[in-house]
């Protein structure tokens, strides 16, 4: 010790812990037992995002927003049907997918953190849904579940789509559709190019493959 330096005193003399040891030892630790006892996070925490059967859409969104590709959109257009599947080894909590979710009840954070298990196998979910195809082509236009929310969302307007109205009614076109490139074709299941193509032919009256609009 230098000349002139006071000797410090030890921890336990120092101001305000010697309090702080008696108030621990007859109040008890400030730590949680985990993992013998289950803990409770706090109110807002991030923990796993578990999605909603009732009001997921399949619309993938939240698969676009993901920043650790946690979740994938699956189709199979032989059975016309899209899986949403959840991989939670790769999920980091960062909440993209509840923030921009368009029915903003699709998905939702919950407490829940302790994910460790054995079989990474364990940590993969998913749920399915309905697909709509196009009739021309068989492109994927979307979910069931989507075309009714956006029916519902739009209201009078979902008039101005024939898809939706078909979609919405549960019903096929009651026209013989024809080959493609008859005006019979604007009252189908389209996708975008397909409805795109068929308005081209009813206005000009020709095939329009290469027309450049």
């Amino acid at each position: 010790m230098a000349s002139g330096e006071k000797m410090k005193l030890p921890c336990l003399f120092q101001p305000g812990i010697l309090k702080e040891a008696f108030t621990a030892l007859f109040k008890g630790s400030y730590t949680t037992k985990f993992p013998f006892v289950p803990h409770q996070p706090p109110e807002k925490f991030r923990g796993k995002p578990v999605p909603d059967k009732d009001w997921c859409v399949g619309c993938g969104a939240c698969a676009e927003v993901c920043p650790s590709s946690a979740i994938e959109i699956i189709d199979h257009p032989e059975t016309a049907k899209r899986k949403v599947v959840w991989k939670y080894d790769r999920c980091i909590f960062c909440g993209q997918c509840e923030a921009n979710c368009i029915t903003e009840k699709g998905v939702h954070l919950t407490s829940e953190f302790d994910l460790a298990v054995f079989d990474r196998k364990n940590l993969i979910e998913g749920i399915e849904m309905e697909l709509v195809m196009c009739e021309e082509c068989g492109t994927v236009v979307g979910t069931k579940k989507h075309l009714l929310w956006l029916v519902k969302k739009l209201g009078p307007l979902a008039y101005g789509n024939f898809p939706l109205i078909l979609t919405a009614g549960g019903i096929k076109p009651s026209i013989q559709v024809k080959p493609f490139g008859t005006r019979s074709n604007l009252f189908s299941l389209l996708c975008p190019k397909c409805r795109r193509d068929a308005f081209l032919f009813d206005e000009y009256g020709k095939e329009v493959e290469n027309t450049k609009v």
